[in-house]
């Protein structure tokens, strides 16, 4: 490609050097020629003159033809008549009157003139020049052009041999210039068809000067855009995979969720209305269970409410200043009653510049209440639970962070990081004897983040689990956020 591109800058670069060499030798030679025959005209009317002269003093006509030969031309001799009187290379006799003749005339007209011509005598091409001579005459001296045109070829391949000789810097540079261009471009075609194949990653290495690097610069920015569209189009591709997954996940888990409260509906309503309603010993017990199942469903249905207006952004969230001591108590006061049933003891610990959190109040209680529901379920009878919050050090915003830390049965290291998608469990059969919707922890994480802030988990099997969750420390006013 490189080389292509080369030969044919440098056959354009020497295609204007030869077009150059051609005007110089035709501007050239016209203006030789035109020098020398000016040059020659003046020298062969000061010999005519002469040679006039010459001959009238001594009123020889004879002595014009041994001048003529020391001049190597042709003397012609007329009356004022234009009668021809004397030429040395034809009979004059037999020539034809010569007052018509251009140069003539002027010279009869008592001027020097001049005239290049084929002759009808000889037939050879001449200079004519003529001069006033004695009474009304004229002497005319005529000098084939073969010397002249001789002389002009002569001097015309010296001055094409001198322009050829001046050209060659010129070429080595063409050649040069041609090279370092046909670089250039083949860098930029080569990069040009990097970027045809998809492959944005590439980079042209040109320099950024000059109309070629304007080029190159473009090219790359133009790259560089491709790349970042090409990078943003996988992310969203990754993410339209990711949500759609998500939704199909979503829709296969509640859809599981909801068969089983509504199988077991049907079954004991079926079973009822078969006879067994008027059973005293197990009607109470089948409208209990078919309850439960009405509740589970019931509460799986406002999880998912819940979840699905924190995801969409329609729920409005109140943000105040709010105390952490008010907002720990009243959740420990809310799952006080489920706890004493497991005989499990709630501890609160505040560190005392843990003071207040700029939230919504009813959002974070809702966060407290999962996590410490959560806990019971899963901390045997007897057990221990503790909740606090401390401030975190740091720059920027002070940040207070809120934990749940339970001595329950622990989770594997390997179900942490999914621990709060929706419909995850650990132990599912577990989960669902103990009523649990599997959105809980999912909503704690939604709500978090709504707040700016992070939630975490730490646990080990049998060791018992911590939740912990930021929230913004800097006291406001009172405001609303959507």
């Amino acid at each position: 490609m490189t080389a292509r591109i080369f030969f044919k800058i440098l056959a354009g670069l020497l295609l204007v050097l030869l077009g150059a060499m051609a005007g110089v030798d035709v501007l050239a030679s016209r203006v030789a020629e035109s020098t020398y025959v000016g040059s020659l005209q003046r020298e062969l009317a000061e010999k005519a003159g002469v040679m006039c002269v010459a001959a009238a003093s001594a009123h020889r006509q004879d002595l014009l033809g041994p001048m003529a030969r020391e001049t190597n031309g042709r003397v012609t001799l007329i009356d004022a008549g234009g009668r021809v009187l004397v030429d040395t290379e034809a009979n004059p006799g037999r020539m034809e009157n010569h007052r018509t003749r251009p140069e003539m005339k002027q010279a009869l007209a008592g001027f020097t003139g001049s005239n290049v011509r084929r002759s009808a005598t000889t037939g050879q091409e001449y200079l004519y020049v003529a001069v006033p001579c004695g009474d009304g005459g004229a002497l005319r001296l005529a000098v084939p052009l073969e010397e002249v045109h001789a002389q002009v070829e002569a001097l015309r391949v010296k001055m094409l041999g001198a322009t050829a000789l001046a050209f060659l810097p010129a070429i080595l540079i063409a050649a040069l210039l041609a090279r370092r261009i046909s670089q250039r471009l083949g860098a930029i075609i080569a990069f040009a068809g990097e970027l045809a194949k998809g492959n944005f990653r590439a980079r042209l290495a040109v320099p950024a000067k000059g109309e070629l690097g304007v080029l190159g610069a473009q090219l790359r920015e133009a790259g560089d855009h491709l790349q970042r569209a090409v990078e943003q189009l996988e992310r969203e591709h990754s993410e339209l995979e990711k949500l759609e997954r998500v939704r199909r996940d979503f829709v296969i888990n509640v859809s599981h969720e909801l068969r089983t409260p509504l199988a077991s509906i049907q079954g004991y309503t079926e079973t009822l209305m078969d006879g067994a309603l008027d059973d005293e010993r197990n009607r109470m017990r089948f409208l209990a269970v078919i309850k439960q199942n009405a509740e589970r469903l019931a509460s799986l249905t406002s999880d998912l409410l819940t979840l699905s207006r924190i995801e969409m952004q329609r729920r409005e969230f109140q943000f105040h200043t709010n105390s952490v001591e008010e907002i720990l108590q009243e959740a420990v006061d809310t799952v006080h009653p489920v706890a004493a049933r497991k005989s499990v003891v709630l501890r609160t610990r505040i560190h005392p510049d843990a003071v207040a959190v700029h939230c919504d109040a009813e959002a974070i209680h809702q966060v407290l209440i999962n996590l410490l529901d959560n806990a019971i379920k899963y901390t045997p009878d007897g057990g221990e639970i503790e909740v606090g919050a401390y401030p975190l050090s740091g720059e920027g915003t002070p940040r207070t962070e809120f934990y749940v830390r339970d001595s329950g049965v622990g989770i594997p290291a390997e179900d942490l990081s999914r621990l709060f998608e929706r419909f995850y469990r650990v132990d599912k059969a577990r989960s669902r004897e103990l009523g649990g919707t599997g959105l809980g922890l999912a909503i704690v994480k939604h709500l978090v983040k709504a707040h700016g802030g992070d939630v975490r988990v730490e646990s080990e099997v049998n060791k018992g689990s911590t939740f912990f969750f930021t929230l913004s420390s800097t006291v406001y006013d009172s405001v609303t956020a959507v």
